[in-house]
């Protein structure tokens, strides 16, 4: 099916932001609201870049980053369409955990770490772990993946009590084991904030997205059943790959 071009776009042209970004961001929103739906044919290059009133070579920069980010896919001599796959849903909640939120949606949910280093606790991270400014904390680095697809990139630090949870991490692939090794047999999330920004080049690498790709951040700290915090995390996600679903208790 091939959509009709839409009414016209004024973007920002005096912002500081990429003209071929602001339209990227337009697109990618339209398609995440269901504006096109997975197989439609996008109108044809004139069309958007008179839209957006662009020449064709922004509307391409464009384009490819939404093809590189794998919104979108262009086929020679048939045009661009949308290849959006469908998005996992991530329940926000008491106890979330990775592998089990995405059960049923994924066969195959792993973690890998990145680094692990110790580290003097800034301000924020210090007062979310109750420790001292400055006392030393675990950081890890890692990224979550489903069937083979990054996810989400987090990083997460644990307080000086739950020293060498990097080793254990590496051979699990997963946070909540490598707190059982150390003892830890449950914990809750004491927090949750949601927000959302354009990911950073780290982040474009690691979860392979391509410039100008939303993410949604989630910083949440998590204590263990004596209310003492046992991990703060800052966790980015793709936001064309996942949904929060808030679970209320």
């Amino acid at each position: 099916m091939v959509k009709a071009a839409a009414n016209p776009v004024v973007i920002d042209r005096r912002g500081g932001v990429a003209l071929w970004r602001q339209i990227a961001d337009r697109l990618r929103g339209e398609v995440a609201a269901g504006a096109f739906s997975e197989g439609d044919r996008l109108p044809p290059e004139f069309a958007l870049a008179g839209r957006f009133g662009v020449n064709r070579h922004t509307l391409r920069a464009a384009i490819a980053a939404l093809v590189d980010e794998g919104v979108l896919r262009a086929e020679q001599g048939r045009g661009t369409f949308v290849a959006r796959r469908r998005r996992l849903s991530y329940p926000i909640a008491a106890r979330t955990r990775f592998s089990e939120g995405l059960a049923g949606q994924a066969r195959e949910r792993s973690g890998r770490l990145i680094e692990g280093a110790e580290e003097p606790a800034s301000r924020d991270v210090a007062a979310a772990l109750d420790v001292g400014d400055g006392d030393i904390v675990t950081r890890l680095e890692t990224v979550s993946e489903a069937d083979g697809r990054a996810v989400s990139r987090a990083t997460s630090w644990f307080p000086a009590r739950l020293k060498g949870i990097e080793r254990h991490y590496a051979r699990s692939g997963s946070v909540t084991r490598a707190l059982n090794a150390l003892g830890v047999t449950d914990y809750v999330r004491r927090s949750t904030t949601i927000t959302a920004r354009h990911a950073d080049p780290a982040d474009l690498a690691d979860l392979g997205l391509a410039p100008g790709a939303i993410l949604l951040v989630a910083v949440a700290t998590s204590v263990d059943g004596d209310g003492r915090p046992v991990q703060h995390q800052v966790t980015r996600f793709a936001a064309d790959r996942v949904e929060f679903s808030i679970e209320h208790s």
